[in-house]
């Protein structure tokens, strides 16, 4: 879609959310081979600025640096997930976990059509919402989000500063604060268990649990296109 849109005046740039930094986000990046700017924020500083509870999350920001779209979930492409590729005799618990994600409701063909128009009409797309909207669309911040996003920044403190075992207390707390926030829990999730996030002495969540206790439908709020 960068390629395609470029010409047009359309920049990419990706930011993946990881207090592992290069190491743990820089194989997925080589892998893509992207050409557009891919950028990682080992401090999260962008979902707590912005609001991001989850990922992908795409944001919308004109040539002027005023946004308009808030952060909304963001497909712009989509691969079936549930049972490709998968090696006989792979753990049951991923072959669960892609079952609940293929349950995910995603539209990308609406969502890359909205970026199209956005492109080809700019300020005019009908995509484009006024600031005021912006505003109203936006996570409202109560006290329990601004104390979990500070418990969440002093767990991430912790955790690099070598206490990890110091860290859970605080990464607890911003999931007990923001339950809704599935990158507070997924980073968490990560130090323990990076590939199946899954159930642990630290957490009461786990990825496939939580999940099944919402339903895979609701885990994407759909975008407002």
């Amino acid at each position: 879609m960068r390629a395609e849109l470029q010409p047009k005046g359309l920049e990419v740039v990706t930011v993946a959310l990881d207090l592992g930094g290069a190491e743990a986000a820089g194989p997925w990046i080589d892998l893509a081979k992207p050409e557009h700017p891919a950028l990682i924020d080992q401090a999260h500083v962008l979902d707590e600025l912005l609001g991001v509870v989850n990922v992908p999350t795409g944001v919308w920001i004109d040539e002027h640096g005023v946004i308009v779209r808030p952060p909304e979930p963001a497909f712009p492409g989509y691969v079936a997930i549930a049972g490709f590729g998968l090696p006989e005799g792979s753990p049951p618990r991923v072959v669960e976990m892609l079952r609940e994600a293929a349950k995910m409701k995603v539209e990308p063909e609406r969502y890359a059509e909205a970026v199209r128009d956005w492109a080809e009409h700019g300020s005019a797309s009908r995509f484009a919402i006024s600031p005021e909207e912006v505003v109203v669309r936006s996570r409202p911040r109560s006290r329990d989000v601004s104390r979990a996003a500070a418990s969440f920044a002093l767990g991430q403190h912790l955790h690099r500063a070598g206490h990890a075992d110091d860290a859970v207390g605080w990464f607890r707390e911003a999931h007990r604060l923001q339950p809704d926030n599935w990158t507070y829990k997924r980073q968490a999730w990560e130090l323990v268990d990076p590939v199946l996030q899954g159930p642990s002495d630290q957490y009461e969540g786990d990825w496939l649990s939580d999940v099944r206790a919402i339903g895979a439908e609701n885990y994407y709020p759909q975008p407002e296109l």
